[in-house]
């Protein structure tokens, strides 16, 4: 007999066919779910969720006991370290270089407000050769007036300046290229 005949037969279908609510879609299920299959669904589930808990707590606690036991054992000439995690609040300024930022926010503003300080101002950059840093307002005054100076192109084949070592040519106004 074929597995389809097993579990389905014509009087099965005519017998669907004949009950007036099996097929109707606009009905309701007539069987409630009980509230003791729901009770038991989460007590179960409680309790399975308490034994993994405790399972991966002993699990956790051996791990730990057996790496202390099979630790390798340190040499007695070195000093044993305190905790390093605990940051004191003073380590800030005995950390070596690069630290990490406190405020970003204050401190990126005192570095910007140093830096265009340094761009806006007169100083020595070397006293002993006489190079100064001037702002840069006044140099771009300086461009605009004395414009930028240009090498003068010489007829000499090799290629090499004919200025000697260390003389600057003298200035050549700039054509504008076509």
């Amino acid at each position: 007999m074929p597995l389809r005949n097993l579990y389905w037969s014509r009087s099965m279908a005519e017998e669907m066919n004949n009950q007036p609510h099996a097929l109707d879609h606009n009905d309701y299920e007539r069987e409630d779910l009980s509230p003791g299959g729901v009770l038991y669904f989460m007590a179960g589930l409680a309790i399975v969720g308490i034994a993994i808990y405790f399972i991966v707590v002993g699990m956790y606690r051996f791990l730990d006991r057996y790496e202390q036991e099979h630790q390798a054992a340190g040499s007695p000439l070195v000093k044993s370290q305190p905790y390093s995690r605990v940051i004191p609040p003073n380590a800030n300024q005995s950390f070596p270089q690069p630290r990490l930022e406190i405020n970003e926010r204050t401190q990126l503003k005192d570095f910007i407000q140093k830096e265009d300080e340094t761009l806006a101002t007169y100083d020595w950059v070397d006293k002993n050769k006489g190079t100064v840093r001037i702002p840069i307002d006044r140099a771009m005054d300086l461009i605009a007036e004395r414009g930028l100076p240009v090498r003068q192109e010489t007829a000499n084949p090799s290629g090499t300046n004919s200025a000697p070592k260390g003389e600057v040519p003298a200035e050549v106004p700039a054509t504008p290229q076509q």
